[in-house]
């Protein structure tokens, strides 16, 4: 993106109190610009399972609350801000989309499926702050107790009865949408492989949730065959199945969830800057707000 060049529009004596109005123009790298940010995400994304492999739980500090901030697992760590953060601005690249597709002309079950991902994105910002579907999961099983129905039939965590439904219908909503509407090879790719993260995640979270004793549980399969505790205790001064745990639900948040964002919003940002060579946004008072200058379309198509 180069640096914006303003362009003072002709006008004629301002009404004293009212500020100088002006065009300013960003160019944008309609190649590269996707790409920067997608690598962006990446190198932060290493950069917190870094800071927590060291910092955190290498024990790099011996101040608890140091080392809290760049845990992986914390819901107050650097880890859970920069997924919400990065979940909040792809509901605002797919909120940019359905805004523009409408501008331009299109149906209304296209634009109308971009505001579907949009919402659900930014429903899925808020569930990752406040931890929603955890907490109902919570919730569930302490109503059952109460109820007396058993609670022991599922063997994870009870969120997985209550939102995998829900998330399953949206991911195959997203995969049979956005197939239709990238048409390049590479976004087809990259959304497939982005789903697909999302599946392991989970099944990591399938996981995570057994008991220490259950026969499907991979980390007690790992320290069957292998010894580790001997290593995780000098190293980090944790049981192994405690460090297995650990790593793993960093595998699983940073690795996968966090990096399949990165790459829906890699080829979403790909899709906008290449539909369009330009976008026009034109702020205006009264009740023209929301129309488009006469003569001037409010998204003119590049491609």
């Amino acid at each position: 993106m180069s640096l914006p060049s303003t362009t003072d529009e002709p006008r004629s004596n301002p009404s004293p109190g009212k500020a100088e109005r002006s065009s300013v123009t960003l160019l944008v790298d309609r190649e590269w610009f996707p790409y920067r940010v997608l690598l962006l995400c990446v190198l932060a994304e290493v950069a917190i399972v870094a800071l927590d492999y060291f910092v955190n739980y290498g024990r790099a500090t011996e101040i608890g609350d140091v080392r809290k901030m760049f845990s992986t697992s914390s819901e107050e760590g650097l880890g859970s801000y920069f997924a919400v953060s990065q979940t909040l601005l792809v509901a605002v690249t797919l909120g940019l989309l359905t805004w523009v597709k409408r501008a331009s002309g299109a149906s209304r079950w296209i634009w109308g499926g971009w505001l579907v991902l949009a919402l659900f994105f930014a429903y899925m910002s808020v569930d990752d702050g406040v931890k929603i579907h955890e907490r109902m999961g919570t919730v569930y099983k302490v109503l059952r107790e109460r109820s007396s129905l058993p609670v022991s039939e599922y063997p994870s965590y009870f969120w997985q009865i209550l939102f995998l439904p829900f998330f399953g219908v949206m991911g195959l909503f997203m995969l049979a949408f956005l197939w239709v509407q990238l048409e390049e090879r590479r976004s087809r790719a990259l959304l497939v492989l982005a789903l697909s993260l999302l599946v392991l995640a989970v099944g990591l979270d399938f996981v995570e949730g057994l008991s220490k004793n259950h026969p499907a549980n991979l980390y007690t399969m790992i320290l069957d065959r292998w010894d580790l505790e001997e290593y995780t205790r000098g190293r980090f001064g944790r049981s192994g199945f405690d460090t297995l745990r650990h790593f793993s639900k960093s595998i699983e948040e940073i690795f996968m969830e966090a990096l399949a964002n990165s790459l829906i919003w890699y080829i979403t940002l790909r899709h906008l800057v290449r539909s369009w060579s330009e976008l026009r946004v034109q702020f205006v008072d009264g009740p023209a707000a929301g129309s488009a200058e006469p003569g001037v379309p409010e998204a003119s198509s590049g491609e």
